[in-house]
């Protein structure tokens, strides 16, 4: 043997087969303490069995898997080790070789059925080899050599273990299957059919997984399980799985009340969501996240006082807490609160309060968009150049960042009504990334402030072409053509495919009024107006929704909507506009 070849042997032997004939060794001891024994296999680890191991590594890393994974397995069977079983399967994973992996795999449950680890990658090699039927018996082992105390929590990881298969509904029915015994079990039952209700769920079978989670709520409505499923399928088409989700509110944890609110949320049921937030804060009067979320809601309902004063309470909460022990959704949030309060006394104008806020900042995720808040600051102080200088001197760490600072950028320049510097940073931004639909989008705008008509719906038209799913632009091409007066059957056309899109969206509604008040419609865009004012009241909808009262000889409505427009954003330039040409005296 040359140099080279005692180094090979070297190396083999340290980062490969020492370590396995260690494990095989010290596992030979565990299994008996009688020196006979552990004697007898020692003197076979000897001789023969020493070089089949030996050569079986040296296969493996010249990449003869097939003699390296037959040696191994070979070996496996001569010392019933599980050490060398799962060098077998780990050689013929590496090749892949799967139905070899299998072949070793079910070789060491074969050896040693109560193993669990061998269990487990027959299950998983079942599953990559797309073999779902026959992960049945698998799965009812795995389940029965799992130690009750942790049933619960393998039964719900389940689905994770499924997720890539290709044929759901017979991954859905296996599982149910393996699940028979346990499906009945009352400790277990509950949540076996709540995971059975998302097998369903992920096959498309809504009517199954309702089912699966109405019998698993009957079993244990303590469960917190069948209400998560519920909750996943939550929607207008399906009340009663908010049925079922209600019926578990009143023993829940706050945090599933959360999940619930921000399921409300999502769906734009505002008032149900706060009046679900005031039963936490009862409930649960020390928990945090229902003050930081109820302080965000009023701040968007420019509820300024109300708003403060929940945040407030969110921050004296989190301040309680030691820095250490805060997680990193608690910091996130902790910032989420400074910079709303920096937003609110912002909107009181009194920017030194607001700085002062800002700069309690300090957690390195969330530094960059308080700087960025406080540009935004500055510049409405009148000192622009500082803070765009203020934007480029922020150092970036990713390209999210780069993102949010020009953003920030641009949309500062618009405020300053500077559409030809924005329009050319767009351009030069556009020139690096062409197929960044964000940047299309904002020079699409620009271009509309500038009155390039033409290039504006050039760009908004290769957005939609681009992806006709997106209602944003078909909303903003819409709006654009009505408040001129332009096509306004296209108008309309476009604006109902964008609300198609997105149904209820109270921008998209208002866009829609908008134009059936181009169109002299004065009673559909008043409905439509008033629809979307209720669901969200903001200055820009005010305005729109003033002025057709105005017009209609309402004038002391109007009057009142104007007057909270105003409250809402004081600075609006469309409300301000509309209220100077209707000469409203307020």
């Amino acid at each position: 043997m040359d140099y080279y070849d005692q180094m090979r042997l070297q190396h083999v032997l340290l980062h490969g087969l020492v370590p396995l004939l260690l494990s095989f060794s010290l596992g030979s001891h565990a299994q008996s303490s009688d020196s006979t024994e552990s004697q007898s296999k020692s003197s076979a680890l000897s001789s023969t069995l020493f070089y089949q191991l030996l050569l079986g590594e040296l296969n493996a890393r010249s990449e003869d898997s097939g003699a390296a994974f037959s040696l191994m397995l070979d070996a496996a069977r001569k010392t019933g080790d599980p050490a060398v079983y799962k060098r077998a399967v780990q050689i013929a994973i590496q090749a892949r070789a799967g139905e070899s992996a299998l072949q070793a795999a079910k070789a060491w449950t074969q050896a040693t059925p109560a193993s669990r680890e061998a269990n487990l990658f027959v299950l998983q090699i079942l599953l990559g080899l797309n073999r779902v039927a026959d992960t049945l018996e698998p799965l009812k082992r795995e389940i029965a050599l799992t130690p009750v105390a942790e049933r619960r929590e393998l039964l719900w990881r389940l689905p994770a273990l499924y997720e890539r298969v290709d044929n759901r509904p017979l991954a859905a029915t296996t599982v149910q299957k393996a699940l028979g015994a346990v499906l009945a079990d009352k400790d277990l039952g509950a949540t076996a059919w709540a995971v059975v209700g998302r097998f369903w769920l992920s096959a498309g079978d809504k009517t199954a997984a309702l089912g699966a989670a109405t019998k698993a709520q009957a079993i244990d409505l303590q469960s917190e399980h069948p209400a998560l499923l519920a909750l996943s399928m939550m929607s207008p088409d399906l009340p009663q799985a908010e049925m079922l989700v209600r019926q578990h509110l009143p023993q829940a944890r706050p945090e599933f009340r959360m999940a619930y609110i921000k399921a409300l949320l999502g769906a734009k049921r505002e008032a149900d969501a706060k009046a679900e937030l005031e039963n936490i804060k009862v409930a649960t009067p020390d928990y945090a996240d229902a003050w930081l979320i109820s302080g965000a809601l009023a701040l968007q309902l420019q509820q300024l006082d109300r708003s403060q004063q929940q945040l407030q309470h969110y921050l004296d909460l989190v301040e309680r807490m030691p820095a250490a022990d805060r997680s990193a959704e608690v910091r996130r949030g902790r910032s989420q609160a400074l910079m709303s309060m920096a937003q609110i006394a912002q909107l009181r104008r009194e920017p030194e309060q607001a700085q002062a806020w800002l700069q309690r900042v300090d957690n390195p995720e969330d530094v960059l968009r308080a700087q960025l808040q406080r540009a935004s600051l500055i510049a409405q102080q009148g000192r622009l150049e500082e803070a765009l200088a203020l934007i480029q001197s922020l150092p970036e760490s990713s390209e999210a960042d780069v993102r949010l600072k020009r953003a920030t950028e641009i949309s500062l320049l618009r405020e300053q009504k500077l559409f030809e510097r924005a329009r050319d940073k767009l351009k030069l931004a556009l020139a690096q990334t062409p197929n960044d639909a964000d940047l299309v989008y904002d020079l699409a705008m620009v271009n509309e402030k500038l009155g390039h008509l033409d290039e504006m719906e050039q760009l908004l038209r290769s957005l939609i072409a681009a992806n006709p799913q997106d209602p944003n632009a078909y909303n903003a091409l819409g709006y654009s053509l009505a408040d001129r007066n332009l096509r306004l059957a296209e108008a309309r056309q476009l604006i109902t495919k964008a609300l198609e899109l997105s149904p209820g969206d109270p921008f998209i509604t208002d866009s829609l009024a908008w134009a059936e008040f181009r169109s002299g419609n004065h009673a559909e865009a008043l409905r439509l107006l008033q629809a979307a004012f209720k669901d969200k009241p903001d200055a820009e909808i005010a305005a729109h929704l003033g002025e057709v009262l105005w017009i209609s000889n309402r004038q002391p409505e109007a009057t009142q909507v104007f007057q909270q427009g105003i409250k809402l954003n004081p600075a609006n330039e469309t409300l301000l506009e509309t209220i100077k040409r209707l000469r409203v005296p307020l």
